[in-house]
């Protein structure tokens, strides 16, 4: 099937339309792949899955991801992460609070994904405007306007990932035990070269990067803060502008991403199915 993408005025972020994913064939993917590996953020649009075949095209990527926050998946789907601001009974049906931050998911884990995926079912509108962007930036990008002095600097060097970081504990005391005995702090090169295209990219977050091995915490911590704060700048980035029936992907090494939150419940209701894949790649 011959379709168009189009690549934003941007170094990251394509559209593709004119593909049905439910029945797209190995060509289409090979090509689409290729698009992926180049521009990091890719949207399909004009989507309307299944659960099954939304899970089928995420497996075309590797191999779905274990959730590790059960208490959004999908009920009969787990493979599925509900991301809503819909409530239900007066609880959330879904995680309504991600992406507060500029980060890279799952980089607290052993092996973070390759890929994450959103499918949009359900978008908030005011106005006949489209609220819920989503934000990009390239980590490739960034690590390239380094000097070499500052490549030097962080050549070698290791991060520590926490998954509660230095944000907002909203979890019960509970929880945030059970979740550390999930997920302990893990190492991770500071500069990760990218496994598919051997670009190097800065993997540090002001999030969940919390220590750097053999640096004393005062310095550890502002390079942290000073190389986070590179990665987002205006000329690195990409912003999603969301329709219906989106199916948006991105590169968990090459881009960081960050959500908006200018919709507000119960007037604008947002619906989004997440899927992450691909947990063995390369760090």
């Amino acid at each position: 099937m011959a379709f168009h993408v189009e690549y934003a005025d941007a170094p990251i972020g394509a559209v593709c339309r004119g593909l049905n994913l439910a029945d797209i064939d190995g060509n289409d993917f090979e090509r689409l792949s290729d698009v992926f590996d180049k521009r990091s953020v890719l949207c399909i649009r004009d989507q309307d899955l299944s659960e099954e075949q939304y899970i089928g095209f995420a497996k075309r990527f590797g191999a779905v991801e274990q959730l590790y926050m059960s208490d959004y998946a999908h009920p009969e789907h787990p493979e599925i992460l509900i991301v809503s601001n819909i409530k239900k009974d007066g609880k959330d049906i879904g995680h309504a609070d991600a992406g507060r931050v500029w980060h890279t998911d799952m980089s607290f884990t052993e092996t973070p994904p390759r890929a994450t995926m959103l499918h949009a079912r359900e978008l908030p509108v005011r106005d006949g405007i489209i609220l819920g962007d989503t934000h990009f930036s390239s980590t490739a990008d960034a690590y390239d306007s380094l000097s070499d002095e500052q490549k030097r600097k962080l050549e070698n060097l290791q991060v520590v990932h926490d998954v509660f970081g230095r944000r907002k504990k909203t979890q019960s005391h509970t929880h945030q035990d059970d979740l550390r005995k999930q997920q302990p702090k893990v190492t991770h090169p500071f500069v990760r070269v990218h496994p598919r295209t051997g670009r190097k990219c800065l993997y540090v977050s002001a999030g969940e990067c919390v220590a750097i091995p053999g640096v004393p915490e005062a310095e550890a911590l502002k390079l942290i803060e000073e190389m986070a704060a590179l990665i987002p700048q205006k000329q690195f980035h990409f912003t999603h502008k969301w329709q219906a029936g989106d199916v948006l992907v991105w590169d968990n090494c090459a881009v960081q991403h960050l959500a908006s939150f200018d919709y507000r419940w119960p007037e604008e209701r947002r619906l989004m199915w997440r899927i992450t894949v691909d947990p063995i790649a390369t760090v």
